[in-house]
């Protein structure tokens, strides 16, 4: 391509995915992969297993979500002891009235090595619940429909869809997104109508661009049905009078290059977050009758030192979420008096957001707090009065004192002279040395920000002498919209060379050395894993590479490959020759080299619908050829599981166990 020769020895291991002749062959590859990294880690086993009951028991087994409030019920999930999974129920009016289980998706989930059950949905009048069913982790859901009276099922079921749905208010209309069986992309939004056959259902929007992901939601005002249409750089809403199910779908605002927008409904006007003209995103307003662009009218100006992520709206209150210096503010507006004011959170480095507000009519906010040392911990904070109420601290079983540990914000400056935050958490008592391990981790892509929170199993890490570090490299979103431009297309290399720049500085700041410093990133932060291995090998004690993304410019070839078309905003088209060479230039599977590399414990899932299986397989099997050093090289497959790996709310725990003993391995540390 482009007079570029590629040659890929390892093309056969996608059979499987492609129904190939190779099929078994890749089956059988992967089995005895995963044969080698039992026998590599066999003498961890026993170690793994403790490990596994460590951290399984600091989690509540017996547990209840926080309830949430939603047109007259209270609805929640809770867990019993011993169970994968969940039972979601409701009770009416208050909390002291009798439950209803909604489903058990405990008994549910009985025969199913994976289960996956999502996009709870109840009808306006309360009676019926419709939500989607993954059985084998490929992000391919059936929609079921239950009648919450008498407890039957309907025959009612439909087929590929993305799991979520949206009733309209006759109760009797629901609007879903179908997926295409093949690419599994979201193509067409489709109503359905109860009681009859759902391959008579009709496309009421149908999505021509194939960059473009689709879905359809409902304003919190329940008054308007909405199927956004969006890309990485541009998006599309449509718009229907939720009263009215059978009618047409008007455009809001038709797609304009390089503008995103998102739209909610407040009393007379819609309010719409763009970053048209605003590179950090503004707030604009229009009237519900008036949805056009030359009607909008600025409510919130750009500003260049904060980025407005997004609102939630109440009937006589805003809530904006903005983020200024890397970290999350909730500033509270009411509409009714045009006061403001920002909730204080009182901390070094956390996360904090907006939690389940399903209630339009509310002056209480439900939002999330956690941090590198403090727990999730699930608040009410009234806007009127400015009193919180703490609803719920994730428990930890056993004890858990946020005083032994020590969190920071440290800056580390970059080759080209950009200041990255970098969070690190560690626990007291612990040395600052050439000889202390240190795990790195990052992501870097899609604007998606890494915030610091709180993780019970990262403690198995933290007490055994690690340090652990996230770096908020570019790609990511945490110091605003710029932060994910400059970390993407042809700035992508900013991405690695940040995350070096920040092993670099904790090793030049006496917090770790190289034959104590591991790197570790999932799906496109495998990709980051993949590149720094390439770019500095010599930096690494061990690399674990989770889903990697690592055969960047094949993949965006192959446009029958889920996500693909999404994302040429994102890395590029290869069809072009300057992204075809950028990319190649990068690609960890295309500049594996003679050379000596790394530990490395590289993961993936047979049924992985985001990052094929085959790309990770791929890199470790050229891995192998190349590689000139005696250092651990190993895959783990799940045979069972797909990019989000284990459905069950334990099993999970144990791809954990396997990562910590890889790294507990290299460093000595046993039981």
């Amino acid at each position: 391509m482009h007079g570029d020769q590629r040659n890929d020895e390892y093309y056969w291991m996608g059979d499987f995915f492609r129904e190939g002749p190779d099929s078994d062959k890749v089956v059988e590859y992967l089995n005895a992969e995963n044969a080698y990294t039992d026998t590599m880690m066999a003498g961890t086993a026993k170690f793994q297993e403790a490990l596994f009951a460590e951290m399984k028991g600091r989690i509540k087994e017996k547990d209840e979500s926080v309830p949430v409030f939603s047109n007259g019920y209270w609805y929640y999930t809770r867990s019993e002891e011993g169970e994968q999974y969940f039972k979601y129920c409701r009770k009416k009016d208050s909390l002291e009235a009798p439950e209803e289980v909604l489903l058990d998706v405990d008994k549910m989930a009985e025969g199913h090595s994976y289960y996956s059950a999502v996009g709870f949905n109840v009808s306006p009048d309360n009676k019926l619940l419709a939500y989607g069913v993954d059985t084998v982790s490929r992000r391919q859901y059936t929609i079921y429909i239950k009648n919450l009276e008498t407890g039957e099922h309907y025959a009612d079921t439909i087929y590929p869809a993305s799991g979520g749905s949206e009733w309209g208010n006759d109760n009797k209309t629901l609007f879903y997104t179908a997926t295409n069986p093949k690419t599994l992309l979201s193509e067409k939004i489709k109503r359905h109508t109860l009681g009859t056959e759902s391959k008579k259902d009709v496309v009421v929007y149908n999505e021509k661009d194939k960059s473009n992901y689709i879905g359809v939601g409902k304003t919190k005002s329940e008054k308007y049905i909405v199927i956004a249409s969006s890309a990485t750089m541009s998006s599309e809403y449509l718009i229907l009078d939720a009263d009215k199910p059978e009618g047409k779908f008007e455009v809001f605002q038709p797609r304009m290059k390089d503008v995103l927008y998102d739209v909610d409904h407040q009393g007379d006007k819609f309010l719409i977050v763009t970053n048209k003209d605003a590179l950090n995103f503004r707030l604009m307003e229009t009237p519900v009758t008036q949805t056009g662009v030359e009607n909008w009218k600025e409510v919130i100006p750009n500003r260049a030192d904060v980025l407005l992520e997004g609102i939630d709206v109440f009937k006589d209150y805003l809530v904006i979420t903005e983020r200024k210096n890397g970290l999350l503010q909730l500033r509270i507006r009411d509409i009714n008096t045009n006061s403001e004011h920002y909730v204080d959170f009182g901390e070094p480095a956390y996360t904090a957001y907006a939690g389940s507000n399903p209630e339009y009519n509310s002056s209480k906010l439900r939002y999330v707090y956690t941090s590198l040392t403090t727990p999730s911990s699930v608040y009410d904070y009234d806007m009127e009065t400015r009193k919180r109420e703490l609803k719920k601290r994730q428990e930890v079983v056993g004890g858990y004192n946020p005083e032994e540990y020590v969190t920071e914000r440290l800056y580390a400056t970059t080759r080209d002279g950009v200041k990255v935050p970098v969070s690190v958490v560690y626990k007291k008592g612990t040395p600052k040395s050439a000889e202390t391990p240190l795990l790195l981790y990052a992501y870097g892509s899609y604007g998606n920000s890494m915030d610091p929170a709180f993780s019970s199993t990262r403690l198995s890490l933290l007490n055994r002498g690690f340090i652990y570090a996230l770096a908020h490299i570019r790609g990511g979103q945490e110091m605003g919209r710029q932060w994910y431009e400059d970390g993407k297309m042809f700035k992508k290399k900013n991405t690695f060379n940040d995350f070096i720049d920040c092993a670099e500085f904790l090793i030049k700041e006496k917090f770790t050395s190289p034959a104590h410093l591991f790197a570790e990133g999932g799906s496109a932060g495998g990709l980051l894993m993949g590149a720094i291995s390439n770019m500095r090998p010599d930096l690494w004690r061990g690399i674990i590479a989770d889903v990697p993304f690592v055969d960047v410019v094949t993949t965006m070839l192959d446009e029958s490959i889920p996500l693909t078309t999404n994302e040429f905003d994102e890395w590029g088209n290869p069809k072009k020759k300057e992204s075809y060479d950028y990319m190649k230039s990068y690609s960890p599977y295309d500049n594996v080299a003679r050379k000596a590399y790394p530990n490395m414990l590289i993961t993936t899932g047979l049924h992985d619908s985001q990052v094929q299986y085959f790309e990770p397989a791929k890199w470790v099997a050229r891995l192998r050829t190349h590689k000139t050093d005696h250092n651990v090289l190993l895959l783990k497959t799940n045979m069972e599981a797909g990019h989000g790996g284990a459905s069950g709310r334990f099993d999970y725990l144990k791809e954990i166990a396997l990562q910590f003993a890889f790294m507990f391995a290299l460093e000595g540390i046993g039981e």
